[in-house]
């Protein structure tokens, strides 16, 4: 009896899952890209963001569970001088930092959903995935706007330091959503997700200043010029040579968030009741 119900349940899971829709998505995002590290630890709502965006396509394989491809594109600024920290503000540094996001993520909807079924209009979600990412932090000077990562500003590049981070890297999207029909065919969703990097250098910042004469000397003087722009050196010999310029051993975090069109192709399909439960 007991094995009876065990076969029955299984039929009825393997049912409800193939009953479910299997269709897919293409579509746009519109987003804003953040991120947390040495410029700016805490806050989540930038002062000054660009709006940025790219490509979404999404694979349905049932009603609960979805695996969703990205390309994404933003840019995100920070600046010690809209900190609350008396120290950050002497430190004085800002960046600009553009990111392109290859991503594929698995997605678990909290309800049943599908575009363009009435019966089931809307869910929120979780998902987590896997991405490649390309980012390039700049520093502004004389009004251009200069690439931070060539120029070593920590003493990359120079005997004894370490070599120049890569630009390009892998990161962990983890983060939520909304998903709703619109109309027919056509599905929105809003979407917060974080991305959990293994570099500390999104700002280029994460370590100690190096000596600026050996920093001119190796790398030039717009490197030395660039890695100490504070108002007061703080070391007794009237520089910041060894002293903390960032927080050694944190990795940074950034941030898409936005909004979706999709469009569903195919139609909506007939579901049994078991598939709607």
């Amino acid at each position: 009896m007991k094995v009876n119900r065990v076969l029955f349940t299984l039929f009825v899971l393997f049912f409800a899952v193939r009953a479910s829709a299997q269709y897919h998505e293409v579509g746009l995002m519109a987003a804003q890209a953040h991120y947390i590290g040495e410029l700016n630890p805490y806050r989540h709502i930038p002062e000054r963001f660009d709006l940025g965006g790219g490509l979404i396509y999404r694979y349905n394989w049932s009603d609960r569970w979805a695996f969703k491809s990205s390309v994404l594109y933003g840019t995100f600024y920070a600046n010690d001088a809209d900190s609350d920290s008396e120290w950050q503000r002497n430190r004085n540094l800002s960046v600009r930092t553009s990111i392109l996001e290859v991503s594929g993520q698995i997605e678990l909807n909290f309800l049943t959903y599908e575009i363009g079924d009435p019966r089931r209009p809307s869910t929120p979600y979780l998902f987590l995935g896997f991405s490649v990412f390309r980012f390039n932090p700049q520093a502004e000077f004389n009004g251009r706007w200069i690439d931070l990562q060539p120029l070593g500003t920590e003493g990359q590049g120079i005997p004894g330091f370490e070599d120049r981070y890569p630009l390009t890297q892998v990161s962990l999207p983890f983060g939520i959503g909304f998903k709703f029909n619109i109309w027919k065919n056509l599905g929105g969703a809003v979407e917060w997700g974080m991305r959990r990097t293994w570099t500390d250098y999104l700002d280029d910042v994460g370590g100690v200043y190096a000596d600026p004469v050996l920093l001119e000397d190796q790398n030039g003087p717009l490197a030395a010029l660039l890695a100490d722009r504070s108002l007061q050196p703080l070391g007794p010999d009237g520089t910041n040579a060894e002293m903390q310029r960032g927080e050694t051993n944190r990795t940074d975090y950034y941030i898409f968030a936005g909004f979706m069109l999709t469009y569903k192709i195919g139609k909506p399909q007939i579901k049994c009741p078991t598939a709607l439960n």
